[in-house]
This record gives structure tokens, C-alpha cells and sequence, in this order.
């Protein structure tokens, strides 16, 4: 039996840190073909009206996404299968320093379970120096 099966809802199931630097920036890029001057360009960043060099939203998207898949993986054999549907909303950036690192913060929560249809949602927070990056994001996945 799933183990979210008894979990109740609103429990936490898990926090991960990610440090953010400018190193995954341009590997990200590389991987994505996302190689827009905001995301390593500090002059190009604050003249399109950023505060500085930010974090690819889908980059951030993924560590949440990953954060909650590498959870699953260690729930039982059926781990990331279980994910159905994951989405967000992009809420924030997270801007980058030139040197060193910002962290991620992202916790999830149990948000809902239908036990009729064998399904839960995850409720992901996705959090960057005090500020939610990620608006809505959850995750349905099967119990």
C-alpha cells in the first residue's frame, strides 16, 4: 500500500536545497539551446529591465519538478511513474550573482487526495532568498 495512502493532508513529504550559480546557468543553456543574454549577461540583463543575470524559468521549474520525482523515486518501484501532471506558474525570477551561489528552497505538501480516483496532488513551494519563484505549482501523481 502507498504510504501517501495514510499521509494526511497538508504534511510535508519533503525539502530540498538547490544552490543556483552562474556554472549551471551556462550549462543549462547549453543543454536547453535557452541561450538568451539575460540568463549570463549582466549589462544585457539590467537593459531589458532585470535586476541583474536570472535563472531560465524552466530551469526552475525542473529542480522543483526534480526535487519531487527524486522523492518519488525513493517511495517504491513505481517512484517517478507515478507523476501524471506537473505545471507552475513563473512568478518571480531568481537572479543569479556573478560569484557564489543563491539557494532554492522547495518543499512539498501533501495538497489533496482523491481515493476514489487513486490520485494526490503535491503542492510544490518553490522559494529564492524569502520570495516565491513558482506560482501554483503542483503536481498530481498516482497514490
Amino acid at each position: 500500500m502507498s504510504p501517501l495512502r495514510t499521509t494526511d493532508v497538508g504534511a510535508e513529504l519533503f525539502v530540498r536545497e538547490v544552490e543556483i550559480t552562474r556554472e549551471l546557468l551556462v550549462r543549462y543553456a547549453g543543454a536547453s539551446g535557452d541561450v538568451n543574454a539575460i540568463h549570463y549577461n549582466d549589462a544585457v540583463a539590467e537593459a531589458a529591465g532585470l535586476p541583474g543575470v536570472i535563472a531560465h524559468g524552466m530551469l526552475t521549474m525542473g529542480l522543483a519538478g526534480s526535487a519531487l520525482t527524486d522523492w518519488l523515486a525513493g517511495l517504491d518501484d513505481d517512484g517517478v511513474a507515478r507523476v501524471v501532471r506537473y505545471g507552475v506558474r513563473f512568478s518571480r525570477p531568481i537572479v543569479v550573482p556573478a560569484l557564489g551561489s543563491t539557494t532554492l528552497v522547495v518543499t512539498g505538501t501533501l495538497g489533496a487526495r482523491d481515493d476514489e480516483a487513486g490520485t494526490a496532488r503535491v503542492d510544490l513551494r518553490a522559494v529564492c532568498d524569502g520570495v516565491t519563484v513558482l506560482g501554483k505549482a503542483q503536481a498530481t501523481i498516482t497514490l
